[in-house]
């Protein structure tokens, strides 16, 4: 059943006193609605423009449970389609990436072009004598809006959103740091590693909001591993949390904690020679996140690790589970050591085999499996660590608390929620 109308959805969110009902992470009308408030209406990402760089590239991929074709035209604009012909409904392109000049269904063979449009059928002569039949209706159905921002791809189906550049804010800011802390841009290594976790979507999305209390004790052993020694323990002074619009980015300014734990003394070296650059491009303050001690969260659903390079989309398969897509980030001019060294790293730490990932993983499926339970269920959780740190930083923009262990991030990210949740349209959302 539904535990509350969508107007009194933010209900579920209380952080002023940093409560939270567990309804969020269990119910299934709830995550229905989220597939309409959410992901129907956000800008979610499909992919780093490296990755459909030539005419006739594309991949598949998802928004919420929609599947979603991405294809580079033969002008060199960049489409996304519906990946569902509009005669029968049938999946049109089932490869995950790849080059072609076109796409043809299995089903009837309707063929389609790189633009969508539909250039052919089998038994194209009966349709052609079907009165009012008419081609030009037929192709498909385009996502509403795609827009790009430094090399990373999004797409929105909600013709109101707001533009890609209001969307950011002045997150922009920090997507920079790995965006563009070197004049050659950045790209997505070949290959995309894809698993299945149990869990709902959001506890892994807020756990990379803002989630820096469970490094030093989840991943203790893996840091023994990787390092031979844990993660320490995380100060509040040079370390805060940032948000904007429910975009959240926890970290410190130590340069390399999060790049050390890849076990690689290359890619350290590389950081360490190149901070004098990036921080004249970026500033002293920024070029010290570039490899630091972090996570980030593009809202709702769009990850990444600093330092690590994991860049992440937890896809959404109901309200107990999610297919994880994992990409690397290098930047463009790295030399192909360093690009080698970053996916040797990445798969030795965030895959599913990786010394960080498993422990993540059992702590997200058991904090959803938990929520089984009728009596569970009726307890609320607690997101009040940090509450009152608010700070300001004359570099820094957007809501900006001391210190990065805190939950400020997730009450953040889960009051964008509840916002969204609650408005039938981006008029209601709050700016």
């Amino acid at each position: 059943m539904t535990v509350l109308p969508a107007a009194d959805l933010g209900r579920l969110v209380n952080s002023e006193e940093g409560w939270v009902d567990r309804a969020i992470y269990w119910d299934p009308d709830i995550y229905a609605l989220e597939l309409e408030r959410i992901f129907a209406r956000c800008w979610l990402f499909l992919a780093h423009e490296s990755q459909i760089e030539k005419p006739g590239d594309f991949l598949t991929t998802w928004m919420g449970q929609d599947r979603v074709l991405v294809t580079r035209k033969r002008d060199g604009s960049i489409g996304a389609f519906l990946n569902s012909c509009p005669h029968r409904g049938n999946v049109v392109c089932h490869a995950d990436a790849g080059n072609a000049r076109g796409f043809v269904c299995n089903y009837h063979g309707w063929s389609f072009g790189l633009d969508g449009s539909l250039v052919g059928m089998h038994e194209a002569e009966s349709f052609e004598r079907t009165p009012g039949f008419d081609r030009s209706l037929l192709g498909l159905t385009p996502v509403t809006k795609v827009a790009t921002y430094k090399g990373l791809v999004f797409g929105t189906f909600d013709a109101s959103a707001p533009s890609l550049e209001d969307y950011f804010g002045d997150f922009t800011y920090y997507l920079d740091v790995l965006l563009d802390n070197d004049e050659g841009g950045t790209e997505f290594l070949p290959g995309c590693i894809r698993s299945v976790l149990h869990c709902n979507w959001k506890i892994a999305a807020e756990n990379f909001a803002g989630d820096a209390l469970h490094a030093g004790w989840t991943h203790d052993s893996g840091a023994q591993a990787m390092l031979g020694r844990g993660v320490g323990k995380v100060t509040t002074e040079d370390s805060y949390q940032a948000n904007v619009n429910g975009h959240c980015w926890e970290f410190n300014l130590d340069l390399l904690g999060n790049a050390a734990s890849l076990g690689d003394r290359s890619i350290l070296r590389y950081l360490r020679e190149r901070e004098p650059a990036m921080a004249e491009r970026l500033g002293p303050t920024r070029s010290r996140m570039v490899g630091s001690m972090s996570s980030v969260t593009v809202f709702p659903n769009f990850s990444f690790l600093p330092g690590q390079n994991t860049f992440r989309v937890w896809q959404p398969r109901g309200p107990q589970e999610i297919e994880l897509q994992t990409w690397v980030l290098v930047n463009r001019n790295a030399p192909q050591e360093i690009k080698d060294a970053y996916r040797k790293g990445v798969m030795m730490t965030f895959a599913p085999a990786g010394v960080f990932e498993m422990d993540d993983g059992e702590n997200w499926e058991y904090a959803t499996r938990a929520n089984d339970g009728v009596v569970t269920r009726r307890q609320r959780l607690y997101y009040g660590l940090g509450l009152g740190s608010a700070t300001t930083h004359p570099e820094l923009p957007g809501n900006l608390y001391q210190g990065q262990v805190n939950d400020a991030n997730q009450r953040a990210f889960l009051s964008r929620w509840a916002q969204l949740m609650s408005a039938s349209s981006w008029d209601e959302v709050p700016s």
